[in-house]
């Protein structure tokens, strides 16, 4: 049996190839995330690790400020070598060509006889008052070079002209490095510095726990004392945990793609024993039990695991050392770090790829054994539609769909996000278990409009119904690849959706530009309105008012402007004459509610307005026709401005707090800095879902190319009578892709409608319980539903060319003559 394995491996290689390449993928995804996930979770471990080196123990202000006395009780303990404060000093640079000051934090130097310190990787550190070391990206983005002088700001109005002596190497750092100065520098910049940790290094003997232990006991229990290993932890697990979330998505894809390389195998191997009948009725002939007949199937299936598991080893090693090369040349938050490989990043695949092959060949190799040593001489006839087991199949099916719908209505509607992922496992496993009877009708009901156009294309309707349980089995893998994609994409935009109908109540003004102390000049507004991104920019005037027995902020503005930079409708709504709109704040510290008149008073002039409660604008917001009436001619001092949804929000604040230089102290506030942040993760997520697809695509081309394989199989000698009552080459090959796309099409359709119920009810139950009035916002992304089903039918189309080309090649007397 040995050589008839072998025999059947190199006759079968080219069939076998296509099941290599889905195992391939399959463990490809599962690699990288392993291997990706371990490099960048060890090179943070021992990035935090290299920066702490020496520490035994140190005290963090959890709930209480470090003070002079606790550095002095931490000096005394005696089984202390080295004790260092760790002190930061919060300023601002006033660097070469900005406009304004940025924050720049800056650490005292301290003994690193014991306990690691910073580097430089050119100059040298600070020793005098008037000198600093500036992180070398920092320098660089900030064009600051070795020798060059900077201003620095305190908070209370004073400066300090110092010059740069080095710059850090920062390349290995995890977040923002800090500049560092010397201790006595720092005293002066900030007498009150702020004490962010002490570091102890222990004496030879001691180790870190009794030290740690010791320590705790001399400072306030507001404290907390770690030991170096913890505190590293501690350090490592925040940052971390999003390493960790990738992992998991990863994770998910990599189970997702073996699950349907699965289905692909099972098919791949009922391909392969359907062409090799004669050959095992010949060895039942010979002598062979059915028992060497299942474990030859099997043997097979385990070389090619192990064969095409290594290969997606390899394959996905090498995607995480680009990623990881991608992830140093981007900058996306995790330091540059090597690839690093265990033995479980490696071995788990490799077991997971052969496993799953393995368990995916049992019912092709069960389907073998009945292969009877006479009886199997001539063609096998097309498996019966109905059988028991079939039956038991649909009503189990059914049963799942009815109990994963229940489900589903419970999580979205309770926004329970674990019962909701359970009754959508629950329904879609029902819907592939139906599928041998869903996929046929929809086939029937998609394939009357092209079975009218002509006879090949009646006979692709016929073809592709022919087989219920192998057409579902087919295109179970592209429908589990469209479903996914489909949910991955309605599901962002439902919860984009949400967010921005949140955000549009939370901070319904993308920006607030404000001068506090000086005049806001004639050009300030066009100024604005010149920075790329910005699309609408109205002027505001605030003025201090009397209201009651408080003083309160009054901002107007002109009541025809705000529809342009309010985002929620009912504000702009209510602003009109005669209403007050107050923070809830103002209200509660004025003591009124809504609908309750507010007479507010300028000198001799007094307006009664009536109050309405708003979240997200000024303490209280009227109309400028108002405002005139108390303080005529208010100066402009602010503006409100609204920017471009497809603009980098991060460059529009930068460039919008660097404009107006006349303007010294200009605030700038609003929702754009969290509504980016959250755009950038939902863009994350949706290439995520892209790249999703493109493996499900790829894996479920395979599976439909082998159904249309063992299709064309079957069908030899009738495709052969077919070509000699005058179909031609090209109307085969057309119904071959008929045939193909038709399965295509009904994998898009019912993956899309799949993907939307998903979608929506997990939308529901994740954002139900998040939003402030439990609102959920549903949308339809329709041009990516679009390209979505696009792609599927073209993976259909190309699926069906080389068993097209197959059948189209076989002479119609020879194929007559077949079996």
């Amino acid at each position: 049996m040995r050589r008839s394995i072998l025999s059947s491996l190199r006759a079968h290689l080219g069939r076998l190839v296509a099941a290599c390449l889905a195992i391939v993928l399959g463990v490809g995804f599962g690699t990288l995330a392993m291997t990706a996930h371990g490099s960048a979770a060890h090179g943070v471990d021992t990035t935090i690790g290299a920066q702490y080196r020496g520490v035994d123990a140190l005290v963090y202000p959890e709930n209480a400020e470090i003070t002079a006395a606790d550095v002095a009780k931490v000096n005394k303990v005696p089984q202390a070598a080295s004790v260092v404060s760790l002190t930061t000093a919060y300023l601002d640079a006033s660097y070469p060509g900005l406009v304004r000051d940025e924050a720049l934090e800056i650490d005292a130097l301290y003994d690193t006889t014991k306990i690691a310190g910073p580097g430089t990787s050119s100059g040298r550190l600070p020793t005098a008052t008037n000198e600093i070391a500036l992180p070398a990206k920092l320098a660089d983005k900030h064009k600051v070079a070795v020798g060059q002088k900077l201003r620095l700001n305190t908070w209370n109005n004073k400066s300090f002209d110092v010059t740069v002596v080095g710059l850090l190497d920062d390349s290995n750092s995890v977040g923002q490095a800090h500049g560092v100065a010397t201790p006595a520098a720092v005293k002066i910049f900030e007498p009150d510095g702020f004490t962010r940790a002490v570091a102890i290094a222990a004496k030879p003997g001691v180790d870190q726990e009794a030290l740690a232990a010791t320590v705790q006991n001399v400072v306030p229990h507001d404290l907390k004392v770690y030991t170096g290993e913890e505190w590293i932890d501690h350090e490592v697990k925040g940052f971390t945990n999003g390493i960790d979330v990738l992992g998991g998505v990863f994770g998910m894809f990599a189970v997702i793609a073996l699950f349907v390389a699965c289905l692909v195998i099972g098919n791949t191997f009922t391909i392969v024993i359907a062409q090799r009948t004669r050959e095992m009725a010949l060895l039942r002939c010979v002598g062979a039990s059915r028992r060497q007949v299942f474990s030859s199937v099997l043997a097979e299936a385990s070389v090619v695991g192990v064969v095409a598991s290594a290969i997606g080893v390899v394959f996905g090693v090498a995607l995480s050392a680009l990623a990881l090369a991608l992830a140093r040349e981007f900058e996306w938050g995790i330091p540059p770090v090597p690839l690093h490989l265990d033995v479980w990043s490696v071995l788990l695949p490799l077991l997971l790829g052969t496993a799953a092959t393995i368990v995916a060949a049992v019912v092709p190799a069960r389907r073998a054994t009945r292969v009877a040593p006479l009886a199997a001489l001539r063609p096998e006839a097309a498996p019966a539609a109905g059988s028991k087991a079939g039956v038991v199949r649909l009503v189990l099916g059914f049963l799942l769909l009815a109990g994963g719908g229940l489900l589903l209505a419970v999580g979205a509607g309770d926004s329970q996000v674990i019962v909701g992922v359970a009754g959508g496992v629950l329904s879609f496993l029902g819907v592939l278990a139906v599928g041998s009877l869903l996929v046929p009708a929809l086939i029937r009901v998609l394939g009357a409009l092209p079975a009218r156009t002509g006879v090949p294309s009646r006979i692709a309707v016929a073809n592709a119904v022919r087989n219920p349980k192998r057409t579902a089995a087919t295109t179970s893998a592209l429908l589990i690849g469209v479903t996914l994609i489909s949910l991955t994409c309605v599901g962002i935009a439902s919860v984009r959706k949400t967010f921005d109908v949140s955000m549009d109540s939370q901070y319904p003004v993308d920006l607030v530009v404000r001068a506090y102390n000086d005049k806001m000049p004639a050009s300030a507004e066009q100024q604005l309105r010149d920075i790329k991104g910005i699309t609408q920019v109205v002027p505001v005037s605030q003025v201090t008012l009397k209201a009651g027995a408080q003083q309160v902020p009054v901002t107007g503005i002109d009541q025809a402007g705000t529809g342009t930079v309010i985002h929620d409708p009912t504000l702009v709504g209510q602003l009109k004459p005669g209403t007050a709109l107050l923070d809830y704040q103002t209200m509660n510290g004025l003591d009124i509610k809504s609908g309750t008149p507010i007479t507010l008073v300028s000198g001799k002039h007094k307006l009664t307005l009536t109050a309405q409660g708003a979240t997200g604008l000024d303490p209280m917001t009227i109309t400028a026709a108002d405002l005139s009436k108390l303080v005529p001619n208010a100066a402009v001092n602010g503006f409100w401005v609204a920017s471009d949804p497809k603009a980098d929000g991060s460059q529009v604040i930068d460039s919008v707090e660097q404009s107006i230089p006349t303007v010294k102290d200009l605030s700038v506030s609003g929702g754009l800095a969290e509504r980016t942040s959250y755009t950038k993760i939902f863009d994350v997520l949706l290439l995520v879902g892209i790249g999703l697809l493109g493996v499900s695509v790829l894996i479920a081309l395979v599976g439909v190319g082998n159904t249309l394989s063992l299709s064309v199989l079957e069908r030899t000698r009738e495709n052969a009578l077919l070509r000699a009552m005058g179909l031609t080459r090209r109307q085969l090959r057309g119904m071959l892709a008929v045939e193909s796309l038709l399965m295509a099409l009904v994998a898009a359709a019912l993956g899309i409608v799949l993907g939307l119920i998903y979608g929506w009810t997990g939308t529901s139950a994740l954002m139900g319980g998040q939003t402030v009035d439990g609102g959920v916002e549903y949308a339809v992304p329709g041009t990516l539903l679009v390209a979505i089903a696009a792609v599927a039918a073209v993976a259909g189309l190309l699926a069906s060319v080389l068993p097209a080309r197959r059948a189209a090649k076989v002479a119609p007397a020879g194929a007559l003559a077949t079996e």
